[in-house]
């Protein structure tokens, strides 16, 4: 029998039947159907529209069938003969099974041709949802619906889809959270064992109140934490940003500013190190301060917890970099004396290293070969600022100094362009530069006064007789820089270095020259002047014949009468 309804047969069989004298479910009339998938024959009932099958019947492939044997009762109408024949014929198949091969019309076990047309089912009168009483056939398979843990049987396809009603009888579940189950005042006697939120007059239960308060306490937790870090956000992103108060405290840290920080990344290496509370204090503080934005990279002794005000005022005097800037035309003597005082070494320290390293600090091949050299590094210490570190020494420094310049030295070509320029090795490029440099005030002075060296150079300069003349090499000698001094003491004063008393060049150079010193030493004016002088101490004037420039001279010296109160 099939849950759709029942087949062809007799009435059921005895009177206490829930079906007895029924036609089928709803009253509908039952027809022949298909073959269930037990190999029974299924029926198939005239239904509802919303039943109907669309598709045309199909025949179900055979499967061990077993039959479950009605009880009988008095009264029974089905033929025993007609039993008999089909539970032989369906016992046979059992016994022998074969594998089906199949057709449109039916299919072909080997031994038999069965057709899609089954017999009658002799049970179609029986109610497929009444439990019936195991068969007495042997090997016959028990009927699954009568046990303890059997699924309900199928229901009619008019009460299918309906909520299931739970018995009356259920063990009282125990309260759940929100449940309220202790607090309901109905309960559940009387309500027909319906659960499920509803009491007996269909009113939703009233909740438990401790519930409600714990979920109200929730909410309100919820909104009062959301509450909490949107203000911390909002004080976070526009409240007044943390900082410290004061010039900081008595330790001090050094804190490198990298070339091309901008102020946000200063910030934040400032608070990295404790220095402000803040990279936003510091950064409002440079925004505020005009010169805010000129703090030079570097390394900086920094006091703790300073406030950003503070930080900014100390970043914006470079003397408070821990840096050495050597400046164009600078001598070595004044460097030694930076780097003892910044690494606080004993004074004398850095130039003994140097002249004992000096052929161990990269110097180039032809460099510090004259034996008449006041310094072997004299014009090889670059001019550039040198960030100073914690491991930074004096030897450290030296060889970066050097390096620098015969890095730049190399770009220029100058052991090339000697020749060129009439000179007899490259080091006097670096000499004539380093006195272009102690003489000139511009770019355009340096040009005009490496001309002057080159035609005072000349065999043919029967004027100065191949004499330089240039009192910054006296004063070099001297240590000084004077501009009045007296001449004719400096004529006799016998010195490799002063070219007032020898022809040609120094033996090396008495500075560090720059860049601009060295290209115009490279690219001369070839204007053809001889004499220059500087009148009035800031413009330099150049002449090419002895007779102007003793004008010029005359000129000067009443000019330094008038400002002596002479």
């Amino acid at each position: 029998m099939t849950e759709y309804g029942r087949g062809h047969g007799s009435e059921p069989w005895h009177p206490e039947d829930p079906l007895y004298g029924d036609q089928g479910w709803a009253g509908h009339q039952t027809q022949q159907g298909q073959v269930p998938y037990g190999g029974d024959q299924q029926q198939q009932y005239a239904q509802d529209p919303q039943y109907q099958q669309p598709y045309p019947q199909q025949v179900q492939y055979p499967q061990h069938p077993h039959y479950p044997q009605p009880e009988q009762y008095p009264g029974h109408q089905q033929d025993q003969a007609q039993q008999y024949a089909q539970q032989a014929q369906y016992q046979q198949q059992v016994q022998h099974p074969q594998q089906p091969v199949y057709d449109t019309q039916g299919w072909d076990t080997g031994q038999h041709q069965y057709l899609a047309t089954a017999p009658a089912d002799p049970y179609a009168g029986v109610d497929p949802y009444v439990q019936q009483a195991p068969g007495g056939y042997p090997g016959e398979s028990p009927d699954l619906y009568t046990t303890d843990e059997a699924y309900p049987p199928p229901q009619p396809p008019g009460r299918r889809h309906l909520e299931p009603q739970l018995p009356e009888q259920q063990d009282e579940e125990p309260d759940s959270f929100f449940a309220g189950g202790g607090d309901d005042e109905d309960g559940d006697e009387g309500g027909g064992g319906r659960r499920g939120g509803r009491s007996k007059g269909g009113q939703p239960k009233k909740r438990s109140g401790m519930a409600c308060l714990i979920a109200t306490l929730v909410i309100v937790g919820v909104l009062g934490g959301g509450g909490y870090y949107g203000y911390t956000y909002l004080e976070a992103r526009f409240g007044a940003a943390e900082d410290f108060a004061g010039e900081g405290t008595d330790e001090i840290v050094d804190v490198e500013i990298p070339a091309g920080a901008g102020l946000g990344q200063m910030g934040r290496i400032l608070k990295e190190a404790g220095v402000v509370a803040s990279a936003q204090a510091f950064v409002d503080a440079a925004g505020a301060n005009p010169k805010g934005k000129s703090i030079q990279p570097g390394i900086y002794p920094m006091q703790k917890k300073m406030s950003g005000a503070a930080a900014v005022a100390l970043m914006i005097d470079p003397s408070k970099l821990n840096v050495i800037t050597v400046t164009e035309g600078m001598r070595n003597a004044k460097v030694y004396t930076a780097i003892d005082k910044k690494l606080g070494k004993p004074e004398g320290t850095t130039k003994e290293i140097a002249f004992r390293e000096a052929k161990n600090l990269g110097l180039p091949a032809w460099a510090g070969n004259h034996p008449k050299l006041m310094d072997p590094l004299e014009g090889f210490l670059y001019p550039m600022r040198y960030d100073l570190k914690k491991d930074s020494t004096p030897e450290s420094l030296l060889k970066e100094m050097v390096k620098n310049a015969t890095v730049k030295y190399s770009e220029l070509g100058v052991e090339s362009k000697a020749k060129e320029l009439g000179l007899e090795n490259p080091l006097q490029v670096i000499t004539v530069a380093s006195l272009v440099n102690a003489e000139g005030k511009n770019h355009d002075d340096f040009r005009k006064m490496s001309e002057v060296v080159y035609n005072r150079l000349k065999k043919t300069n029967d004027v100065t007789n191949q004499k330089i003349e240039f009192d910054s090499t006296y004063n070099y000698i001297k240590g000084t820089s004077e501009i009045n001094f007296n001449i004719n003491e400096a004529r006799k004063f016998e010195h490799a270095y002063n070219t007032h008393n020898v022809r040609g060049l120094p033996p090396g150079p008495i500075g560090n020259p720059g860049a601009d010193a060295l290209t115009a030493t490279l690219n001369p004016d070839h204007g053809g002047w001889m004499f220059f002088v500087s009148v009035d101490g800031d413009k330099t004037t150049f002449t090419k014949t002895y007779d102007e420039h003793l004008k010029l001279v005359a000129e000067f010296q009443e000019r330094q009468k008038q400002k002596n109160g002479g």
